[in-house]
C-alpha cells in the first residue's frame, strides 16, 4: 500500500480544518438566517444544536477519517464499510458504504459545481469594487448584479481563475498545497474580518438616527420570540450542518491524513471554536451592524442578495466604502476557497486512492469535470435572460441541504451503532480530553442521532409541503422557461448519484473485501 501523506504540523491541520468549515456560509448565510429568524431567539436552538448535534458529529467524523486513513482510504464509502462490517455482514456493509460514498460524491461534485461560481462572483466583485464599477449612485445594484451574472466574459473569467487556483493547490498535495493555503488564507480571513469589524462599529448614524451599529447588534442578539417557530428552529439546526461542513465526507478526508495517535477531540473542538468565532462574533459583528446602519431591519432580511445587492449599495454610501467593499469580497473569496479546496481534494483523493490515478492527473481531471459540471450554472442566466438561477437552486435544495443531513445520520449509524465500543476507543486514542462512556452512550448514541432524525423528518415534511417532491416543483410550475433547468438539475443529480454508487460499490468490493477477516 502506497504511503499516505500526513499533515506537517498540528497548527496546519487545525487551520486547514477551520478553513474547510469557515466558508461563505459563515459570512454570507449566517447573518441573514439569524436576522430573519428571530435574532437572539434564533441563537438558542442554534447553540443547542451546536452542542448536542454539531460537536458530537464533528468528533465522529474526525475519528472516522483517521480510522479510514490508517487503511489507506481518504473517502467516505470505504470508511463506512470498515466500521459497519464490525456488526453486520459484508454485503450489507458494502451497500451502506456505497450509499454513503454515493451521497458524499454527489455532494462534492454538484455542490462545488455551483459553489465555485459563487466564489468566482466574490473574486469578480472584489475587482469591480476596487476599480469603482458600481460606485455611481445612479446605478441600481440589483440590476448590476443581474447584468454581472449574465455577462459571459466576467462570469467565466473569474470562475476559471478560481478553478485554476484550486487545481494548482490540490495538485501540490497535502503539505505543499492544502496546508500552505491554510497557513496563508486563514490569517488573511481574520485580518480582513477584524478591519471590517472595526469599521462596522465606527459607522455612527449616517442615514437615520435610529439606525446605528449598536442597535444592529441589539437587533441580532435581542430575542424576538414571536419570530421563533419550527421553521426557524430547523433553519438553526440546518445552519450547524452547513457551517461545520458536516455530512459531506470532507472532514473525514482531511482527518485521513492524520497520524494514528494524533489528538482528535482537542483538534475538533479547536476548529469548531475557530469556526464559531468567525461566524457568530466576526460575521455577526460585521454584516449585521453595517447593513442595519444603512438599510434598517428590513435590509438585513434580503437573503442571498445581502452580499451582492444590499451591501454594494452600502459600500458606495459609506466613507472609504470602495476600500472596505474590496476587503469584504476578498474575505468572502478566501473563505470560499478554503472550503472549496476540501471538496476538490476529496475527488482527487478518490481517483488517487481508489483507482490509482496520479495526483496531478487526478487534479486536472477534477478541474475539467468542474468546468463541464459548472457550465449550466453559468449558462442559465445568459440563456433565460433572468437571474432566478433555478438549476443552482434545485441542486442546492438537495445536495447543499437535504443530503447533508441524510449522510450525517448514516455516519452516526456506522460509527456509533455498528462500530460500537470501538468507536469510542478510536475517538479517545491519543486524545488529551477523553470522551466518557456515558457521553458516548447518551449523547453520541441517542441524542445526536435523535437531533438528526428530527431534522431529517421535518425537513422532508417541509419539502413535501413546498412541492419539492413533485415532478415539476411548485416554485417553477408557472414559469415554462425555468422548468427545463430544474428538470436538468434532477437528471444530472440522478445520473451522478447512480454512477457514484456503482463506482464506490465496485471499489469497496475490489479493494476492501480482502480485509474481511481482519
Amino acid at each position: 500500500m502506497k504511503k499516505r501523506e500526513h499533515w506537517g504540523s498540528k497548527i496546519g491541520l487545525i487551520l486547514a480544518m477551520a478553513g474547510n468549515a469557515i466558508g461563505l456560509g459563515n459570512f454570507w448565510r449566517f447573518p441573514y438566517q439569524a436576522a430573519k429568524n428571530g435574532g437572539g431567539a434564533f441563537m438558542i436552538p442554534y447553540f443547542i444544536a451546536f452542542l448536542f448535534m454539531g460537536i458530537p458529529l464533528l468528533i465522529i467524523e474526525w475519528a472516522q477519517g483517521r480510522y479510514g486513513g490508517k487503511y489507506g482510504h481518504g473517502t467516505l464509502g470505504p470508511m463506512i464499510y470498515l466500521q459497519a462490517k464490525e456488526s453486520v455482514g459484508h454485503k450489507f456493509a458494502k451497500v451502506l458504504g456505497a450509499l454513503a460514498g454515493a451521497i458524499a460524491l454527489s455532494v462534492v461534485i454538484l455542490l462545488n459545481s455551483y459553489y465555485n461560481h459563487v466564489i468566482g462572483w466574490t473574486l469578480g466583485y472584489s475587482f469591480e469594487t476596487a476599480v469603482g464599477k458600481y460606485m455611481d449612485k445612479s446605478i441600481d445594484t440589483a440590476g448590476y448584479f443581474v447584468g454581472y451574472i449574465q455577462s459571459p466574459f466576467r462570469v467565466l473569467i473569474f470562475w476559471i481563475i478560481t478553478l485554476a487556483i484550486l487545481y494548482y493547490i490540490t495538485s501540490n498535495g497535502v503539505n505543499k498545497g492544502l496546508e500552505r493555503l491554510a497557513i496563508i488564507a486563514m490569517p488573511a480571513i481574520y485580518i480582513f474580518a477584524i478591519i471590517l469589524l472595526v469599521r462596522a462599529l465606527t459607522l455612527g448614524s449616517p442615514v437615520n438616527p435610529e439606525w446605528n451599529p449598536i442597535k444592529g447588534l441589539d437587533f441580532l442578539w435581542s430575542p424576538r420570540w414571536n419570530e421563533l417557530n419550527w421553521s426557524a428552529t430547523l433553519a438553526a439546526a440546518g445552519q450547524i450542518f452547513f457551517t461545520l461542513s458536516l455530512g459531506m465526507g470532507i472532514i473525514q478526508n482531511y482527518a485521513s491524513y492524520m497520524r494514528d495517535e494524533d489528538d482528535i477531540v482537542t483538534s475538533a473542538v479547536a476548529t469548531a471554536s475557530l469556526n464559531e468565532f468567525a461566524e457568530v462574533i466576526l460575521a455577526g459583528t460585521i454584516v449585521i451592524p453595517i447593513a442595519f446602519t444603512f438599510l434598517g431591519a428590513e435590509g438585513l432580511k434580503s437573503g442571498v442578495g445581502l452580499s451582492f445587492i444590499a451591501l454594494p449599495n452600502v459600500f458606495r454610501n459609506m466613507a472609504g466604502g470602495q476600500i472596505f467593499g474590496t476587503f469584504w469580497f476578498l474575505l468572502l473569496f478566501f473563505a470560499g476557497i478554503t472550503s472549496s479546496i476540501a471538496m476538490f481534494n476529496y475527488l482527487t483523493a478518490f481517483l488517487e486512492e481508489e483507482f490509482g490515478v496520479e495526483r496531478k492527473k487526478g487534479s486536472l481531471f477534477v478541474f475539467l469535470m468542474y468546468i463541464i459540471g459548472g457550465l449550466p450554472v453559468a449558462l442559465e442566466p445568459i440563456l433565460t435572460k433572468t437571474a432566478d438561477l433555478m438549476y443552482l437552486t434545485e441542486l442546492d435544495n438537495w445536495v447543499g441541504t437535504y443530503f447533508l443531513v441524510l449522510l450525517g445520520l448514516i455516519e452516526v449509524i456506522a460509527a456509533v451503532w455498528l462500530f460500537k465500543a470501538k468507536g469510542l476507543e478510536e475517538i479517545n486514542k491519543g486524545s488529551y480530553w477523553k470522551i466518557p462512556m456515558w457521553f458516548y452512550k447518551l449523547i453520541m448514541s441517542f441524542i445526536t442521532p435523535a437531533f438528526i432524525i428530527i431534522l431529517l423528518v421535518f425537513s422532508t415534511i417541509d419539502y413535501a409541503k413546498n412541492g419539492y417532491f413533485k415532478l415539476i416543483p411548485d416554485f417553477v410550475k408557472d414559469n415554462s422557461v425555468l422548468i427545463p433547468w430544474v428538470i436538468a438539475a434532477r437528471i444530472v443529480l440522478i445520473v451522478i448519484f447512480i454512477s457514484s454508487f456503482i463506482l464506490t460499490y465496485r471499489s469497496i468490493s475490489k479493494k476492501l473485501e480482502t480485509q474481511k477477516d481482519k
